[in-house]
Formats: structure tokens, sequence, C-alpha cells
């Protein structure tokens, strides 16, 4: 994951994002742009307190534009954005739940902390969730991030140790709308940042060590308010059959290499296979109560903006009807 920043200093504290400066960088150093045209705008969106810096320090989450004002391709942010700010999107409110995982490896030899130099440790079953110095790795580091979040006021629901020892994951929301896609780059830049002062590597590979161990992905819970009334098992299944028709769409859209970790094995389901189940439903919420839509579709380093994204147009929409969001 490819997560830069930069800093600058402020006549005095701001707490509004349409009060900040546009910025600029030079998109030929990090693959955005061309030599001959480097210049890339930063236009500020996002403001969260700097757990680093403290103080009146602010972190500001931005997205990328040419100097034309167009978007760069790699700003994802910007459609969603659109969706967003839809009428028809706002009077649903759309709930995300993000479970991030990730693996924390050795600097030096891009191998998990806790593990035996080129060697493996027993086969999982101990490790999910789990305490001790011979079971979990890396909880300082965990911790210190839990803390960062929930000082520089992302509404981070929780962490836990994974499955393979050395995985961990953190649970962003619930939060509406576009705010669920910044809090969870927000959120996983100060895991860079935590990470980089405590000497180790952040790995948001979906399959970062191949054979019988867990991959690592990032499973979205996203709900309407319609979902959330009463009648709402009706409408998850009709956005169901939308999300089922345009199956490797999405796919593309969630991030390269899931191929290695979506094999039907490990606890996934196939790439090229939709599946779809009530999982670990409340009885009361079987009964008829209200509901969201957990996607297990295995997003890892694609951007957030496009599982929204996409999540949005196959509920509200798909191809075949004239919905005021098919320009989009």
């Amino acid at each position: 994951m490819d997560v830069r920043s930069k800093a600058r200093t402020l006549p005095g504290p701001v707490d509004d994002p349409s009060k900040l400066p546009k910025w600029n960088f030079d998109g030929s150093s990090t693959g955005q742009a061309t030599g001959d045209d480097s210049e890339v705008i930063l236009c500020p969106q996002a403001i969260f307190k700097d757990p680093f810096r403290r103080g009146n320090n602010i972190l500001v989450i931005c997205d990328c534009y040419a100097p034309n004002g167009e978007p760069i391709p790699s700003n994802k942010r910007y459609n969603a954005a659109r969706i967003f700010g839809h009428p028809d999107v706002k009077a649903e409110e759309p709930w995300y739940g993000i479970e991030q995982e990730y693996t924390l490896l050795q600097k030096d030899t891009n191998w998990p902390i806790g593990w035996p130099l080129g060697g493996y440790p027993g086969p999982q079953g101990p490790y999910y969730c789990a305490a001790g110095a011979e079971k979990s790795y890396g909880r300082d580091i965990v911790d210190a991030h839990y803390k960062a979040c929930l000082y520089a006021g992302i509404n981070i629901g929780g962490i836990n140790a994974e499955v393979m020892p050395g995985q961990w994951e953190f649970q962003v929301g619930p939060s509406v709308g576009i705010s669920a896609g910044d809090e969870l780059w927000a959120a996983r830049y100060i895991l860079e940042r935590i990470t980089e002062i405590a000497g180790v590597v952040v790995s948001f590979d979906p399959k970062p060590i191949p054979g019988e161990w867990n991959g690592a992905g990032a499973h979205t819970n996203y709900s309407t308010k319609s979902m959330r009334s009463e009648g709402g098992y009706e409408v998850i299944k009709k956005a169901i059959q939308k999300l089922e028709a345009r199956h490797m769409e999405h796919i593309a859209a969630y991030g390269e290499g899931n191929e290695r970790r979506l094999t039907g094995r490990h606890e996934t389901a196939d790439i090229n296979t939709f599946v779809w189940v009530r999982r670990g439903e409340p009885r009361r919420v079987g009964a008829g109560g209200p509901r969201h839509r957990e996607g297990r579709q295995g997003l890892l380093r694609g951007p957030e903006a496009g599982v929204q994204h996409g999540s949005l147009r196959r509920h509200l929409h798909d191809r075949r009807d004239h919905h005021p969001l098919q320009a989009i």
C-alpha cells in the first residue's frame, strides 16, 4: 500500500477542511503524472487530530487533481463523493463497517514477526484472539495504533488477533457514506507511521505467506436505511442479486492479488463464484428484524471508495434502470 504525506505550517488552528489551502506535489515522483507536466493538486477533504504531533496539529486526508481541475486516475474518492452527495443516497443513510486485516513483518526478512527465521510456527488454531507470548505477536504495536486512532477521532470499533500468527485486524465504523473511506485511509496511514516507529513492516497483501495459512482481507459490512427497517431482508436480497450480476466487475475493483487468497480454502470462497449466506445472525434478527449485509469478497489493497461506490450503485440501481445515478 502506497500512502504518502508531507507537512506544512498554518497561521493558526483549523477545524474545517474547506478552510485549508490547496497544495501540490511532484506527481512524476509518485507515478501519478508525467515528467513534462508533473504537478498534482492536493485538495483537503477530511481532518483528524494528529496523534503524533498532538496539540493543535491535524492530519488531513486529501484527494488528487490535475492542474485543470480534473481528478487524476488514481483518485477513486471523486466518484464516490459524487455518489454519496446524491439526494437519493443521502436519504438511504448508507452505513459501512470495515474489518481491515494486516500482517506484521520483520523488516530485514519480510517474514512475519514471532515466526522462526526461515521456519514456521505451529499450525493455525491457537492464535485467533489469543493471549500469551507464545501465541500473540505484536500486541504493543496494535494497541498503540488503537489508541492513536481513538485520539485522532477515527470511529475505530476494536482490534483482534487473527487466525495466522502475526496477523491482526482493526475495525472502522459503522460510519456513514464517504466518511468510512476517509476514516479507514487515516487509520491505515496511522498504522504505517506506528510500524515505522517500531521498525516493523505492515503488509496488506492478500496472501503474504503461501500454503496452509489464512490470507488477509477487509470484509465490508454495509446497510442502508431500507435494509435496517422492517422488511429489510427483502431489500438485502434484491441488492445481492444486483451484486451477483456484476460479480467479476466488482472483483476487478477490489485490488490486486485476491486470486491468491480467494481459493475456496482457508475461510474464503472461490474468486470466480458468487455465494451468499446468512452468517452469525442473532435469533431475534432471523425472526424478521432489521439487518445489514456483509461483503466478504476479499478487498484488501483496493480503494475503499471503489467498494463503497460499487455497493451503492448495485443496491440503488442496475444498468437496465433509468436511475439518476446511472450517469455517474
